[in-house]
């Protein structure tokens, strides 16, 4: 095989391969999204915590694989991050839903409201104690939402849940849109990171590809290779003499032996003559002298 086929089938092959381990990286991704969000509610904080780190461990180790390896930790660590922020959304989701299916309508009055203690620039949720228009408190935990929307006495119209497990939300709130749009974009975005880390380790490839052909040692042996093709179609398509014999000039193969163009006819079928040559290389299936082979 020539040095031209052999970098063109080396490239086909690094161009498969990270295409199939991006697919394998991603598929992953989204399978440990699907499983952290089945266990959210099954295990305790330690264990998913643990979890996250080991998943984080394999992502540098999968994502290593690419070809970007300088680049592979802060890859994992966005994508780890990410998957998480993506699990809780899917939670609030599939809590919206729940609460849609099952909540009721009401109007209910607040009767008390405070913000979480200031922690640095972590945002401040403000919490509403509701209660029903009898006086009853509006069971589940106390509303919460981003920002100070409401007042002491403000009567609002919130869905409950009448299990009491989930906190009364207005319809606004519980409408789950914009957490699937969210989740959805937080997958994409983890997809989206595992794509560009495989095009970093294809052109990283290239760049080590160009850097390997430029060394004489990488010019020495594309020239050899592409002789021994050449020699290899000379014994198969050159006439023969009258006396049987494949005839070539060595000058033709300055990278090849004489010992190394013997091997090369030996796999062929042919003996190399070492008798009366006379300046030339001379085939044979069976000879007077034969080249011993190197």
């Amino acid at each position: 095989m020539s040095a031209t086929a052999t970098q063109a089938e080396a490239r086909r092959r690094r161009t498969r391969y990270p295409i199939t381990l991006a697919v394998t990286i991603g598929c992953y991704v989204l399978a440990a999204v699907a499983g952290m969000f089945f266990l959210t509610d099954n295990v305790g904080a330690a264990l998913q915590i643990l979890l996250w780190i080991v998943h984080g461990v394999v992502l540098i180790l999968l994502i290593e694989k690419l070809g970007a390896a300088e680049s592979s930790l802060y890859a994992a660590l966005f994508i780890t991050i990410v998957s998480a922020l993506c699990v809780h959304t899917i939670g609030m989701a599939r809590d919206d839903l729940t609460l849609q299916h099952r909540g009721e309508r009401v109007s209910a009055t607040v009767v008390n409201e405070w913000l979480d203690p200031p922690q640095g620039r972590k945002g401040q949720l403000s919490h509403y104690r509701l209660e029903h228009q009898d006086g009853t408190r509006v069971p589940g935990p106390d509303m919460q939402t981003t920002s100070d929307l409401y007042d002491v006495g403000q009567v609002l119209t919130v869905i409950e849940d009448p299990e009491g497990k989930l906190s009364p939300r207005t319809p606004g709130q519980a409408d789950l849109k914009a957490e699937l749009l969210g989740a959805g974009a937080l997958a994409l975005a983890t997809l989206g990171s595992v794509g560009w880390m495989a095009r970093r380790g294809s052109d990283a490839a290239r760049r080590r590809d160009r850097r390997k052909q430029a060394t004489p040692e990488h010019k020495a042996r594309a020239q050899q290779e592409e002789q021994e093709a050449k020699l290899r179609e000379a014994l198969r398509t050159y006439p023969v003499d009258r006396r049987g014999y494949i005839k070539v000039h060595p000058e033709d193969y300055p990278a090849l032996s004489q010992h190394q163009a013997a091997r090369i006819a030996w796999e062929m079928g042919l003996r190399a003559e070492a008798w009366g040559n006379q300046g030339s290389w001379r085939f044979k299936e069976t000879v007077v002298e034969e080249v011993p082979l190197d």
